[in-house]
């Protein structure tokens, strides 16, 4: 694991850093404290160097609004200045988040062993750390935005996520695994017209809500496989919960044998993930698609289907065509039996001062039935 150095007090320290993102220790650091003015911090930040925290924890946090405050401040537009294409938008957007996200990662935390912060009014944060690191009796650094995520996390796996489709009970999402907050794909499985069988495959199930959707519809045997150790827990535990009928794999894509149904519900868009958690949006080279619909005609039974939800963002994005779709699909010797759509809920899509927006708003999200051809 990587190592973190500074000095401090007329003293060189060395401890180990912690990130989920694979972020480098920074190089330069200093200690700050609650008389660390947000446009120092901010300053200090965006050059690439990482603040220490030493103050009220409460404070820190704070601070940390306040940069991002100023991270979100509106640019200026130029006079004249041609509206970038659709997919150079969209890449531009991504360099200013991961901009973002590297500035607000400066401002970090220590913790004493056993996932301890030793600051004023600090959070008993010790489930929160475990569930994501495992238990710890070391000392380490990470960033605050860090922490923030993982006591976001921990709070949604305790709640849990309810699902209209399964009668409003709850999946409870681990940290790192995708919480299924985005209900309508999860509808379209659950309406969709259900093939003659006993068997079905979940292919890359996270969280196991469309395993258990589909076990709550009377599919007698459900494989759901993954390849992420976070998301095989989540799943086994949720199916447990529930007392569904679900089998759960590690695979990468198909488990062995056949299927009269398979499902996958891949990343939407086909651009290279920064954190563990985006790669349930971005898939580079569009790599978990094309894994499916190729590997699809081996794993289906004798008239059965396979499903494939996917949003088209990646089309009004210009990332990806409809004919791209279309000929992933052919040549993987598949046919188009059918196709639900339905438009998007989430909140992004109706806010008019995303980026993004018109490509947002103009979103479907699509169950293609496919079939052998």
């Amino acid at each position: 694991m990587d190592e973190i150095t500074w000095r401090e007090g007329g003293r060189d320290h060395r401890v180990r850093w912690r990130s989920e993102s694979g972020a480098p220790p920074p190089r330069r650091i200093v200690v700050a404290d609650d008389e660390t003015r947000a446009d120092d911090a901010y300053r200090l930040a965006s050059e690439g160097t990482a603040l220490l925290w030493r103050g009220d924890f409460q404070n820190a946090r704070q601070l940390l609004k306040a940069m991002a405050r100023r991270i979100d401040r509106p640019p200026r537009r130029r006079r004249n200045k041609p509206e970038p294409e659709r997919a150079q938008a969209f890449h531009l957007y991504r360099q200013a988040r991961a901009q973002r996200a590297r500035t607000l990662g400066m401002l970090l935390i220590p913790f004493d062993p056993g996932h301890v912060i030793p600051l004023r009014r600090a959070p008993n944060v010790q489930d929160a750390c475990t569930e994501a690191y495992g238990p710890d009796d070391q000392a380490y650094i990470t960033s605050l935005r860090e922490l923030l995520g993982l006591i976001g996390a921990h709070e949604w796996h305790e709640k849990g996520v309810p699902i209209p489709a399964l009668g409003g009970e709850h999946i409870h999402p681990h940290y790192g695994v995708f919480s299924p907050i985005r209900g309508e794909y999860v509808d379209l499985v659950s309406e969709a017209p259900l093939p003659p069988t006993k068997t079905a495959f979940d292919i890359g199930t996270g969280t196991g809500v469309l395993a258990v959707v589909l076990a709550r519809r009377g599919i007698e045997h459900v494989v759901a496989t993954d390849q992420d150790p976070r998301a095989l827990a989540c799943a086994q535990e949720n199916v447990e919960r529930l007392g569904v009928n679900v089998e759960v794999v590690q695979a990468d894509l198909f488990p062995d044998g056949r299927a009269g149904l398979a499902v996958c519900n891949p990343p939407w868009v086909p651009a290279k993930p920064s954190t563990p958690l985006e790669h349930a949006v971005y898939d580079p080279g569009s790599r978990m698609l094309r894994g499916f619909l190729s590997g699809l005609a081996d794993h289906l039974e004798p008239g059965g289907e396979g499903w494939l939800i996917l949003s088209d963002l990646a089309e009004h994005l210009g990332l990806r065509t409809r004919d791209e779709l279309l000929q992933m699909i052919s040549s993987s010797g598949l046919r188009v039996a059918g196709r639900l759509d339905t438009a998007p809920r989430h909140p992004r899509a109706a806010d008019a001062d995303d980026p993004l927006h018109a490509a947002r708003a103009a979103e479907t999200t699509s169950l293609w039935r496919l079939t052998a051809g």
